[in-house]
């Protein structure tokens, strides 16, 4: 890209690996745009929902990691919802599951890197 980003698709291939890495799961659920999507994580340990990540553009002009969506109480049926909107509203969204653990190491960690 010509402002030095990654593509999308090179992004999320890089967080499949790294969770794969680190012992964890990873699955693309769905494809968006392979250049310019936006990358929603949803971040689970054992199975049990923890964030919502999304990278968002700052005022700065800065990419950065971002909590999005419900909190870690929810439960599957309002996290569903939610995701089902976020596609509707951007179609060229990729949406990734993360399931690994330590779940809020790596939210904090992936915030504080983006």
């Amino acid at each position: 890209m010509a402002d030095g980003r990654l593509t999308a698709s090179v992004e999320a291939a890089g967080l499949v690996r790294r969770a794969e890495a680190e012992g964890g799961f990873a699955a693309i659920l769905r494809k968006g745009d392979a250049d310019r999507g936006a990358l929603i994580l949803i971040i689970r340990t054992r199975g049990r929902y923890a964030a919502c990540l999304e990278r968002a553009l700052g005022v700065d002009g800065l990419y950065r990691w971002t909590r999005v969506g419900p909190d870690e109480s929810t439960d599957e049926a309002k996290l569903a919802e939610f995701l089902e909107k976020r596609a509707r509203f951007d179609e060229d969204s990729w949406l990734i599951e993360l399931d690994i653990a330590q779940a809020e190491r790596f939210v904090a960690e992936t915030i504080s890197a983006g």
